[in-house]
Formats: structure tokens, sequence, C-alpha cells
């Protein structure tokens, strides 16, 4: 209603997730079937590995038989696609297989004609977004939702970094023409000669080597020139090619937001290969650019707090408004328990791991149903499940595997049934963490040990330096905010309906300081163990 009167052309639904994404596409179907005269076209973008028919071909008609020919039936494809209004995945692939044309590059190219895109943060928030350029060069006025926008800090940073291995180097060396390997030769000998005396297994650089970015300049030019007059090239030099060129961006905007390192893949070999990066750290220097082009930017989550973290590691201008919207459950649904006797410290895992599980096998039997367990990670999982195993063999345990597929995945949450008793035992912030809805007794409590907070690495540790330096919370914006964040979304996945009724375990003495109390929901009512 708000987009005619504001002089709004088109607005963005922006996801983390393919659940957001199908949640958003209900809503904007309901609102399709209750307002008939609202003429709005709605377009679903999905990534290529989803919509692409032939994953084993190269995008040109060479290859590709939906790319061949293809701006030649494009017109006929596109203008029934904008008669159609409703443009989901399903209804593009329909329109695309009746005019023998590729999918995805029709869903890019109706983009232009659609009032809402429904689509994953990389359309409008990464280097080369397709929504984003849409919009600069026609000038729109957009409005932006964003949906789980806790996940955007790290989804920035990941779509502003960038690492270039000399394995990926050799791999392209193989696999070039002859025309390209002299060049290639010349940067595997700078970066030999750049690299070589590194002997740490990790070192972070003042800046990035202007040697490495000359050398990396050539090779991408030789690479552009030879594919004007080349269709095919191989896939481990286009990889290679597309990273440098990434890299080559970054390097240009260089600065306190990023950081330059080299990982030695074995430090005790002086010929071992290594990875350079560029990681972003702070990805308001990017996404503040994106969301000033905006008319209006709406973010979203259950979990965005406190108000200034978000802020500053978005890019968001101070004159942001936040709303704490009251929770629709009670806090007699849900009792929250503190463990305040276990420690899952890193250093005491392995002692007070039969506490644990006792904690949770006595659960399970006093009320029988279906819960989670979160674990920090999968190590930590499996010695879990093992425990469990040997000392409870009565549960019924359904552990989450290492690189699940979608299939995989959705099949872990539907074995989760309002008749079924199991204890599903996951990785805290993957896959199970947030974005599943379990109603009712699919899911009546949940466990979760430790606070979340990430290991103390290398180069998390560069990252707490410059946040203290820059907003002087460097342990907060670095640990505890992002840690507690996935406790409080892994706890969610309990109530989900204001019928619903459970009970959240944290599993850690720490979680009873009040530093930590305070970032939880003011809606639970706490108790401990």
């Amino acid at each position: 209603k708000a987009m005619p009167a504001s002089n709004i052309d088109r607005l963005f639904f922006l996801t983390a997730k393919t659940p957001g994404r199908q949640l958003a596409l209900g809503a904007f179907h309901t609102l399709r079937e209750h307002h008939p005269l609202l003429r709005i076209r709605v377009l679903e973008l999905v990534a290529r590995e989803k919509a692409c028919i032939y994953p084993d071909r190269a995008c040109h008609g060479e290859s590709c038989p939906l790319a061949e020919g293809f701006y030649d039936r494009l017109p006929d494809a596109r203008a029934e696609a904008v008669k159609a209004a409703w443009l989901d995945q399903k209804r593009v692939s329909e329109i695309a297989q009746a005019n023998s044309i590729c999918p995805y590059y029709l869903s890019q190219a109706i983009a232009p004609w659609a009032d809402v895109c429904v689509g994953d943060y990389n359309y409008y928030f990464d280097m080369s977004a397709m929504l984003y350029a849409l919009t600069v060069l026609n000038e729109w006025r957009i409005t932006l939702l964003v949906d789980e926008a806790h996940n955007l800090i790290e989804r920035g940073r990941g779509m502003y970094t960038v690492s270039l291995s000399q394995h990926a180097l050799i791999s392209a060396f193989d696999a070039s023409p002859s025309a390209l390997k002299r060049r290639l030769t010349d940067l595997n000998a700078v970066w030999h000669r750049r690299f070589r005396d590194f002997t740490n297994g990790y070192t972070a650089l003042a800046d990035v080597p202007d040697e490495l970015i000359k050398a990396l300049q050539v090779v991408v030019s030789h690479i552009t020139d030879w594919l004007s007059d080349n269709r095919q090239m191989a896939p481990e030099i286009l990889r290679f090619y597309f990273d440098a060129l990434l890299f080559l961006r970054l390097a240009e905007q260089y600065g306190d937001h990023a950081l330059c390192d080299i990982i030695i893949d074995d430090p005790k070999d002086p010929s071992t290969l290594n990875t350079v990066s560029i990681r972003n750290i702070l990805p308001a220097h990017y996404l503040r650019p994106r969301f000033a082009t905006a008319i209006s930017s709406t973010l979203f989550s259950a979990t965005l707090s406190p108000t200034d973290f978000y802020r500053d590691m978005l890019g968001m201008p101070d004159s942001t408004k936040a709303i704490d919207v009251d929770s629709p459950f009670s806090s007699a649904q849900l009792r929250v328990r503190i463990a305040t006797n276990i420690s899952t410290r890193y250093q005491n895992r392995a002692q007070s791991l039969p506490a644990v599980c006792e904690l949770i096998a006595k659960q399970c039997a006093e009320q029988p149903g279906n819960y989670l367990a979160f674990f920090s990670s999968y190590d930590y999982l499996a010695a879990a499940e093992q425990h469990l195993a040997k000392c409870y063999p009565e549960l019924c345990l359904r552990p989450q595997q290492r690189d699940m597929n979608e299939a995989n995945r959705q099949a872990f949450v539907d074995s989760f049934g309002n008749d079924s008793e199991q204890l599903g035992l996951v990785v805290l912030g993957g896959a199970f963490g947030e974005g599943i809805d379990l109603p009712g007794k699919r899911l009546i409590g949940a466990f979760v040990t430790t606070l979340g907070m990430p290991s103390p690495t290398d180069i998390n540790k560069i990252i707490e330096t410059r946040m203290e330096a820059q907003f002087g919370s460097g342990f907060d914006y670095t640990y505890r905010f992002p840690g507690l964040q996935k406790v409080v979304q892994a706890a969610g996945r309990v109530i989900r309906d204001t019928s619903d009724t459970g009970v959240v375990y944290l599993l850690d003495d720490r979680y009873a300081r009040p530093e930590n109390l305070n970032l939880l929901p003011s809606w639970w009512q706490i108790e401990g163990v």
C-alpha cells in the first residue's frame, strides 16, 4: 500500500536461506489472493545450481542446448512471463521449458519487470549483485526487507572475502592452453619468492603485497584476452580467474575493514603450498552504500540485540530506529533451566561430558518426546553420541551428518513427527539451529551446550583487536554477541506457536553471569538446575 504513495518502484525481499524465501512467497501469495486488484508481479530468484537443468554443461550454445539461440527465444518467453505475474521457481521453470530456454537466465532477464523480487542476500549485497546493479542503472526508488538479518554479518563477510591457493594455481596451469602457461608460471614464481620464508602456519600481513597484485593483473589480462577469442575454457582456469578478479577488486579497497593473511598447508614442510586471503571483518564498509541506495530498509529477526552491535557491523545509519516487538509467547510456555554445576569450556568438556549426557537422558526419560541437543562442533557432537549410545542405549539418536545436502536436511526435519521420540544431535549455528519449524509435539525441548562463542583462533584474535580499537567492545563484538545470538536462535526452535510448551536447558555455569543473562530474551523465566 505504501509503495505508490511513496513513489517506490521496487520491493526486494532478501533472505538468508530457502525457508525464509518460501515464507515470503507465501505471504505475497496470500496478499494477492485477498487483494485481487493489487496487481503486483512477484519473482522468485534462486541460485543457478538449483535452477539449472543441465548442471554438467557449460553456459554457452556449444555446450548447453538451452543456451543455443537463447536471445532468439527470449522475447516470447519474457512476454509470457510478464503476463503470468506470479513467477515462483516452478512457474519460471515451466515457461522456460515451454520455450526451450534456460530458467536461470530467464529469471535474470525478467527481473527488470518485477515489482517484487524475493531472493538471497547476494542478489543485492554481493559485489556483483544483479538487483543492486539494476537499481543504480535504472535509478529505481527501492525498499528493502531483510529477513533474519542477524545472518547478514557473516554472509556479508563471506561476500567480500576471497582466497587464492597455490593448489588452485597449479590446477589452472595444468588445465591451461600453452598461450597462458608462461604467465601462470611467472605468477607462481612471484608467489614462491614472496612467501617462501613464511614458516608459521598462519601469518597476518600488513598489506596486500604489490608484486602479487601486479602478477595477478598480468594473468587476468591475458586470460581475459584469451576468452574474447575462445568460448571454452577448463573450469579450473575459470575458477582461478574469477577468484583473481575478486582478489584484485578487494585489494583496491583494502583497509581496516579487511585482513590479508597467508596460511601454510604444512609449516614443517618447506616445499608445502599455501593460501593467500583477503578477509572482510567489518561488512559495514561494503553494506553501508547498499543501504544508502535504498529509500528505506527494514531488517527483522528474533535476535537483533544489542542494537548498536548490528548497527555498527552492518553499516546502518545512526538515525536507524529500533523496535523491540513483544513476544507472542508467554513465559508459562517455556521452562528455561541453567545447569550451573556444569562447565562446557573447551578444557572441561571431556570431564563434564558424562554429566551433560546424564542430564539429557534424565529429561528424555521423565518427559519422552522429541528433543534437539546442540553442540559447538562435530567433534563434540560425536563424543556425546558415543557416550549416549553406550550408557543410554534406550535413546533413539539422530545425529546431524557433515555436508548434508538439502534433501538430507529435509529428511532429518521430517523424521521429527508428532508420534516419534528421538534425540537429534546437531551443531549449534548450523542448518538446524534456525529456520526450521517443528511445532507441537514435533519438538518439546532443547539442550544447548557451551555459549556458542567462536574459538579464539588467530583470525578471531585479530578481529577482537580491531573491534576493540573501533568500537571499544572487542570481546563482546567478536565472541559474546555472536555466540549468544546462536543460542537464542537454537532455543527458539522449541516454541513455534501460542499453544506450544517445552523446555530448554542451557548447559554451562557461565549462563548465570549477568552479562550473559542480560542478552537472553526478557520473556524467559530462567531457573537453575
